[in-house]
């Protein structure tokens, strides 16, 4: 089996890759659905957040407020990578599990959207890296439509891995600066020479 990560920093289109490749019917497994499912109420992270971070965290259905965590989390590098390590570990075991079930399959491929890419459980178990990158001025007029302040939105892209960081740990860069229509030629471009080079079947995209 055949796995693809897909990673890249907030506001560069990351998840876009993943739904493309998905609509190319590859199997997706998306490290933040994973997370949300973890932190919903009775979810298996949050004893340990609650612990590390006091229960305020909690929103009042008993989920984790990711609002709150934020407002904690985006302005101290440390609280995050405390708050990572937590949630990370949790994602990436589920993460082995379900590959484990795609492997007993016979899925011929399958991709990882994971937004940071560690070692262990993510970057030891691809077979190619592909990192989604875009201009810092594009990024913020994204995250500004999904509701960040300029303020907030460079906060988080700051405390992320830089555009040289990403690259050193990837087989390939997609610079995702255009419209949706040049993102896809791009994703197509890929599919033909990594998977098809391969025998691995996808739906065309373009």
């Amino acid at each position: 089996m055949f796995i693809l990560g897909v990673t890249g920093g907030i506001g560069c289109g990351k998840s876009t890759v993943a739904a493309l490749l998905k609509e190319a019917g590859l199997a997706v497994l998306d490290a933040d659905a994973i997370s949300h499912e973890l932190t919903a109420p009775q979810g298996k992270s949050l004893p340990a957040i609650v612990e590390a971070f006091g229960p305020d965290i909690l929103a009042e259905d008993g989920s984790l407020s990711r609002q709150e965590m934020a407002r904690l989390v985006f302005q101290d590098k440390k609280q995050l990578d405390r708050l990572s390590g937590i949630i990370h570990r949790d994602v990436l075991e589920e993460i082995g599990l379900r590959l484990d079930q795609l492997s007993e399959q016979k899925v011929q491929a399958v991709a990882l959207d994971v937004p940071l890419p560690v070692k262990h459980g993510f970057l030891d178990r691809c077979d190619q890296v592909w990192c989604v990158w875009a201009d810092e001025n594009i990024r913020l007029e994204r995250l500004f439509l999904r509701g960040l302040s300029r303020e907030e939105a460079k906060l988080r892209i700051r405390v992320q891995l830089n555009e040289e960081e990403y690259r050193k740990l990837s087989t390939h860069m997609i610079y995702n600066n255009g419209d949706l229509s040049d993102l896809r030629v791009k994703v197509q471009e890929l599919l033909e020479s990594e998977l098809q080079s391969r025998g691995i079947a996808y739906k065309r995209l373009c």
